[in-house]
């Protein structure tokens, strides 16, 4: 079954495109409000898990019930700084040996993965040096 066209979920599917920053549904409410100002942070929220349904999007869960939204939807790991609380894209896929490790360890077939690293990103180390 085709998908009706929505002119907020292809609104909101661009702006997603612009973005490297994996932005909540707040900030895509806050800035699709811009554009359609009668939008509802629950039909920006409705729309986005339509598009991660869809494969559009990925959720990136941090951890402290905050979920982010990338539009890479490629396998890469992400970085979440414990300082500010950026999610930044980090192009790493697992090796075919940890890939095996991990199916040899559960007994079972892995297929796809999903690493976070925590830390501090590159600005909020920077500014903890000086």
């Amino acid at each position: 079954m085709a998908l009706k066209y929505s002119r907020q979920r292809e609104i909101i599917r661009n702006f997603m495109k612009t973005r490297t920053d994996h932005p909540t549904a707040d900030v895509v409410y806050m800035n699709v409000r811009k554009e359609i100002p009668n939008i509802s942070l629950g039909t920006v929220y409705r729309n986005l898990m339509l598009l991660t349904q869809m494969g559009e999007l990925t959720k990136v869960e941090i951890g402290d019930g905050t979920v982010h939204f990338d539009p890479l939807t490629d396998d890469h790991a992400h970085l979440i700084c414990e300082q500010c609380g950026a999610v930044e894209d980090l192009m790493l896929t697992p090796d075919e040996a940890l890939v095996a490790e991990a199916e040899e360890i559960s007994g079972g077939k892995i297929t796809g993965h999903i690493i976070t690293f925590r830390g501090l990103c590159a600005h909020c180390l920077a500014a903890q040096e000086e």
